[in-house]
């Protein structure tokens, strides 16, 4: 009986241990990192990479018209026995002025970018670049913004007009870039205001 007691309480000293040992493992599975297999794929975290459809079209315009008009006119006549006399005098002036400025551009591609931060409410600050060298010619496009979460389609994509605080900056180096750039000379005179 003893015997037993004793068997019994080495086994239940054992199983406690092992226990204890249990807990103490780590997981294979990160559990502020996992996903399960029938997840979404959609950007959730810091360094998660997201596709954005950009699709921007700006146009702009603005005119403006002035016209004004004056005239004053003046009349004098006097006459006597001996002389009879006239004066008249007219004073006239008009003004008119126009101007009208536009603008348009339009910019259609497809970019990746990376989520760096993710704020308190959720929503994900985000960042990409892409560049092309098409003969020589260097083309850079970059964009950066704030996307809220439920904005970001099933296939993880995102049109460029969801993103808030959006700057998407395209510029360019090389022989083309180069040369609708303007002289220095031009540049100076400009700045003379001799053109």
């Amino acid at each position: 009986m003893k015997t037993e007691l004793l068997i019994a309480a080495l086994l239940g000293a054992s199983l406690a241990g092992g226990a204890g040992n249990c807990h103490a493992q780590e997981s294979l599975i990160n559990p502020e990192t996992y996903r399960g297999i029938a997840a979404d794929r959609r950007a959730y975290r810091v360094g998660d990479i997201l596709t954005v459809n950009v699709l921007e079209a700006a146009r702009a315009r603005s005119s403006a018209n002035t016209d004004a008009r004056s005239d004053l006119r003046l009349g004098a006549s006097a006459s006597t026995s001996g002389y009879q006399g006239s004066a008249a005098g007219s004073l006239a002036g008009a003004s008119a002025g126009g101007a009208e400025t536009s603008r348009a551009g339009e910019l259609r591609t497809q970019l990746s970018v990376r989520v760096l931060e993710v704020l308190q409410d959720g929503t994900l600050a985000v960042e990409g670049a892409q560049s092309l060298i098409i003969n020589g010619e260097d083309q850079r496009i970059t964009l950066s913004g704030l996307v809220r979460p439920e904005d970001i389609r099933a296939d993880n994509s995102l049109w460029s007009h969801r993103i808030a605080n959006a700057r998407v900056e395209f510029s360019g180096s090389g022989v083309v870039s180069e040369s609708q750039r303007t002289s220095i000379v031009y540049r100076a005179l400009k700045w003379l205001r001799l053109l």
